[in-house]
């Protein structure tokens, strides 16, 4: 059975950080995964993806300079360090198998979805 699980959310004032989370297990984890958020009222953007060897990471323009990417591959885990964090960057964060095409992070065909965990920014 696949399961997602991400982690390491919380709330925090602007220009703070957090270092989200995210393992999988009962699924190959050899693909680009990424982070994926929602904010209440909004459509599912992409965030950030990263290939399966780690080497080349890809974001959104709106985090760019201020999120990173990372995984380790031994430990079926996904993780994002968000620095300078904005109110806007307020919703729930999701990690998932990912491409990215012409610019945009989407979710890809093997993608499976957690609960996700929620990042609130005050200001």
């Amino acid at each position: 059975q696949v399961q997602v699980e991400e982690s390491g959310g919380g709330s925090v004032q602007a220009g703070g950080s957090l270092r989200l989370s995210c393992t999988a297990s009962g699924l190959t984890f050899d693909t680009a995964m990424g982070w994926f958020r929602q904010a209440a009222g909004k459509e599912r953007e992409g965030v950030a993806c990263i290939t399966w060897s780690g080497d080349t990471p890809y974001y959104a323009d709106s985090v760019l300079g201020r999120f990173t990417i990372s995984r380790d591959n031994a430990k079926n885990a996904l993780y994002l360090q968000m620095n300078s964090l904005k109110p806007e960057d307020t919703a729930m964060y999701y990690c998932a198998a990912c491409v990215s095409v012409a610019g945009l992070i989407l979710p890809s065909s093997v993608a499976r979805w957690g609960q996700g965990t929620q990042v609130t920014v005050s200001s």
